[in-house]
């Protein structure tokens, strides 16, 4: 067994780490990283004349100010308020959404990322850094041989179905989750394991329909199997959310099948996301993890309901009582990688 505290390339507990301080290096990364948003947006709004886009698409940046919270304080990428703003409440198509998640976490997650990186947050690098290749080869794999293949309807349900089971998820164990310390010790070969298979299942069949998912994965791996600490699993799931988002909205845009209507709200979003996921990760340490989890749980509940309503004529008493059983099945499944965490204590 390797002991975290051993092994000075592993995870530290968050109280040797995350101070005030940063280091002059540092410093200059994260602002040379937002000077770099904001100067190659001022630049192509300005010289493309996209004034009028930013001013049309404002709903999306409102709403992405509320997502980039939640983006840099919880496992849920920016996408996850995105996603349902523009398929419940613009009623636009679900790919747009996905398709959008990707592009517009490439900068509020990756801003996100930077400054974890900056406050030395700790993270968990021996799993972490095995998903981010899975998530290399997994999510390409399945934007082009998959994500083509399933219904805009059945994007709509998938999502709506896999985040009310991470609500039920939490309003069944929250508590217990936030005594959490540091992270399980356990062997190499399970942490490369549970690393390369969750990225590369998770790309392959979440995060490529969907275009948000991997980082709730990782997550829930880390904190069920591992019994890792929230303030190492999220920023651990933050990072590989990032990473996938570009890996995500490159393929996409090299195979032709961007949606290009991402332009317009992505475009009036990314300056408001660039500083917002940083932020809700400054917040949160006020606030606490817990109150921002519990209503996060209450809105995966919600936009199920709100779903399966607005669906009802499609899906049927059939169609929404499948869908009952699809939440039912993966609130199963996190259970089990629960129960699989605990025997693995023993």
């Amino acid at each position: 067994m390797n002991s975290p505290d051993a092994d000075p390339e592993n995870d530290a507990p968050p109280e040797r780490h995350g101070g005030s301080r940063i280091s002059a290096g540092r410093v200059r990364l994260l602002t040379g990283w937002l000077a770099l948003v904001y100067g190659s947006w001022i630049a192509g709004v300005s010289l493309g004349d996209h004034w009028g886009v930013v001013r049309d698409h404002w709903q999306m940046a409102l709403a992405m100010a509320i997502g980039s919270y939640f983006a840099g304080s919880t496992p849920m990428g920016g996408g996850t308020i995105g996603f349902p703003v523009l398929t419940l409440i613009l009623d636009q198509p679900p790919d747009l959404g996905r398709d959008f998640s990707f592009a517009i976490q490439s900068v509020g997650m990756v801003s996100a990322s930077v400054f974890i990186v900056c406050l030395a947050h700790p993270v968990a690098w021996r799993i972490l850094r095995w998903a981010l290749i899975g998530t290399t080869v997994g999510t390409p794999l399945g934007i082009i041989f998959l994500s083509h293949r399933i219904s805009s309807l059945g994007i709509q349900i998938f999502f709506a179905v896999l985040w009310a089971g991470f609500g039920l998820l939490h309003i069944w164990k929250l508590n217990e989750f936030s005594d959490y310390k540091n992270i399980h010790p356990t062997t190499r070969s399970r942490e490369m394991a549970a690393g390369l298979m969750t990225g590369l299942l998770a790309g392959a069949f979440i995060a490529s329909i969907l275009g948000v998912g991997i980082d709730l994965a990782l997550y829930a791996v880390l904190v069920l199997v591992f019994r890792c600490d929230l303030r190492i699993a999220i920023p651990s799931s933050v990072i590989l959310m990032a990473w996938t988002s570009v890996v995500g909205v490159l393929t996409r845009t090299l195979s032709g099948s961007l949606n290009p209507e991402v332009f317009g709200h992505w475009l009036a979003a990314a300056p408001v996301v660039a500083i917002g996921a940083p932020l809700g990760a400054i917040i949160v340490k006020k606030i606490g993890r817990k109150p921002t989890l519990w209503l996060v749980s209450f809105l995966c509940l919600l936009q199920l309901g709100w779903t399966l309503s607005r669906e009802f004529d499609s899906l049927r008493l059939q169609g929404t009582a499948a869908a009952l059983i699809a939440v039912a099945v993966c609130f199963g499944l996190f259970s089990a990688l629960y129960h699989l965490g605990s025997r693995l204590r023993h």
